[in-house]
Order: C-alpha cells, then structure tokens, then sequence
C-alpha cells in the first residue's frame, strides 16, 4: 500500500476549526530584488493580526519567483518558514504553512519535496499547468504530489491562469488519502458548488476542511450552511475559512471578521448586518483586484494597500509590466473612503515600526 505522509493532528484541527490563511504578497526593492527586512514585516504583520496560517509561493507572492532569472522559490519560502517559527516561538502559537506547488509533473513534485523539508504542512496544489489535460492525467499528477506532502486542494479561476475542473475531477481527488482541505476559487457559485457536492458524496467532510478563495464572494461563502443531497442522506457542511489574496491587507479586519461569522454560525438566524458588510467587501475588493480590467492589477492592488500602509515601499512585481491599471488608485481610494470600518491602519500603524526591525 501506497505511503502518504499525514498531516499533524493540530494542523487538521486548526484547519477545521477555520482560520484566516492571507495569500503571501513579495516585497521588492526598486530594483525589483527581493526585500527581505519587508518581507518578514510583512509575515510578522500577519501573525500579529491573529492569522492562523500562511501561503507562500502562491499566486500573490508571484509565480514568477520559480525561474531562474529570479532564483527566489526557496529563499521566499525559507524567509517565511523561519518567521513564522521566531513568531510562534515568541508568542506560544502555532501556524500554518502552506506552500504553493506548481508546474507539471517533476517541478511540482520537486517543489512539494523542498516545501516539507523546510517545515510546510501542506500544499496548495496548482493544476494551471495541466490546461488540456484529462481527468486521468490530473489525478495522476495530484498523486504524485501527495506522496510527498499533503494537499491543500486548489480551485483557480481561469482569470488568474487556473482552469475549469468538473465535478467528476473532484469527486475522484477528494478520494486521495491525505488531501486536507480545498481552496475554493473559481469566483463562480455553479463550479463552487461542484466541489462542495464532491466532498458530501465522498464522505469525508470530517476530514477535508473547506476554505472560500472567492474574493469576490467571502462573507456569503462564510455565512452559509450547505446542505447536500446524497445516496447517504443530506449531508450538512459548511465553508470554515478562507485563503486569499484579498486577506493579505486589511488582515486583523478579516480575523475579526471571521469570527463575527463563526458567532452568527451558532444562531438560527443571519443578521442583515453581514449581508450589507459582504457587499462592501466585496466592493472593496473590486478594487484592489482591479475587476474593471479582467483583475490585471490584482498583484499591484495589494501591494499599493500594503504600501499605503507604510508595510511596502512600492508595488513592484517582478514583472515591470504589473502594475496599478489605468483608474485603479482612484477605486482604491474611493472604498477606502467609503469604507473606513474595513481597514486595519489604526493597528497597523501601532506596530509596523515593530515589524520593520532587521
């Protein structure tokens, strides 16, 4: 029988439980080098908030750091790995790593290797590189991964570079051993529910959490209780918390807020309140996420968030040609005046002198 090394019994009880896992951005110099006194800031800025957890080497922290022009997949995710443990040591904590894994076959295996060595608990698992592939192929592929790490299954949306993944797929991948959890976004309700149904059918909604990667849809992800017809039985389940990008600024709002759903989850009724505050975050992510432009300035977005905030000097990618669309700052401006409730300054500014320390 096939080993597939298990996650930690306090990983999948936290995972469960759901916590706030901020998609991790990458600090730049104006030279477009890494900016390792920013970047630990910025890990530091997270574990104070009260996430529960980390992702590293994901979409936010720029696929692009994996070639070798760049040379930046391990240093990045050595940098967080140890800030995360001088964090949790100083604070009595224990935190989530999860690391991106990419590529096909041999370069998500080798990437999956390098993320367990240095401590990750589990692996957000990228098919984008699998565009025309058949579902034998891709469960293949998530098998091989999975014996080297567990799995945080992933659901990208096109926009982004993932692709669309059926129900079948997904019914067949929750069946692998030590996947642990699903991130969920497609920024599409009918594909969301594709998964949902997948694990309900499966059986093993104790043992796989389910996280919303919908920025567009966060809140109502949160706030609601599915119920799933199966030859079982209706099979009750809910979405526990989320990883996104949205959640790397303004991260100590999103802990709060996740705990303002987890109370409302204990009531019979939903107070209207959440309802007009999920619109508002959505709103608020339209701009940071730069919608108005097919999300072409999602990176950037972040990144001006985060330097407004005095937590990065620029929005630098990589990529000279990511940056803030036409119109976005304005956007961001406009939601940040709308919405003042939503933000995090105030702590931020207490503390990122503090974090900011070499």
């Amino acid at each position: 029988m096939e080993r597939y090394p298990r996650a930690a019994e306090w990983v999948r009880v936290k995972l469960h439980d759901g916590v706030v896992i901020p998609a991790h951005p990458l600090a730049l110099t104006q030279e477009r080098k890494l900016d390792e006194r920013r970047q630990r800031a910025l890990t530091r800025y997270y574990h104070a908030a009260g996430a529960g957890g980390v992702a590293v080497g994901v979409h936010t922290t720029q696929f692009t750091i994996r070639e070798s022009m760049h040379g930046l997949f391990e240093p990045v995710l050595r940098l967080a790995a140890e800030t995360v443990r001088e964090c949790d040591q100083r604070f009595e904590r224990q935190t989530i790593l999860v690391a991106g894994s990419c590529g096909r076959t041999p370069q998500a295996v080798g990437e999956a290797q390098l993320a367990r060595d240095l401590g990750y608990h589990a692996g957000l698992l990228s098919l984008a590189a699998f565009p025309d592939a058949d579902d034998d192929e891709l469960i293949a592929h998530c098998h091989a991964v999975a014996r080297e790490i567990p799995l945080f299954g992933f659901y990208l949306q096109p926009a982004a570079g993932g692709r669309k993944l059926t129900h079948r797929f997904w019914r067949r991948f929750v069946d692998i051993p030590n996947v642990i959890a699903i991130k969920i976004a497609p920024f599409n309700r009918y594909q969301t529910f594709d998964v949902l149904r997948a694990v309900a059918e499966s059986g093993r909604c104790a043992e796989i959490a389910l996280y919303t990667g919908n920025d567009d849809n966060i809140l109502v992800d949160l706030l609601t209780e599915y119920i799933v017809a199966t030859e079982r039985g209706d099979v009750r389940l809910r979405i526990v918390g989320g990883l996104l990008g949205h959640w790397a600024c303004w991260t100590r709002k999103a802990v709060e807020m996740l705990a303002d759903c987890q109370r409302c989850r204990l009531g019979d009724t939903l107070p209207t309140n959440q309802l007009t505050l999920a619109a508002q975050v959505t709103d608020c992510n339209a701009a940071f996420f730069d919608a108005d432009h097919g999300f072409a300035g999602c990176l950037s977005g972040i990144h001006e968030v985060l330097r407004r905030q005095g937590l990065l000097e620029g929005t630098w990618c990589l990529d000279p040609d990511e940056k803030l669309s036409p119109g976005q700052s304005e956007e961001m401006d406009r939601v940040c005046r709308a919405y003042p409730h939503l933000n995090d300054d105030v702590f931020v500014a207490l503390h990122h002198e503090e974090w900011l320390r070499d």
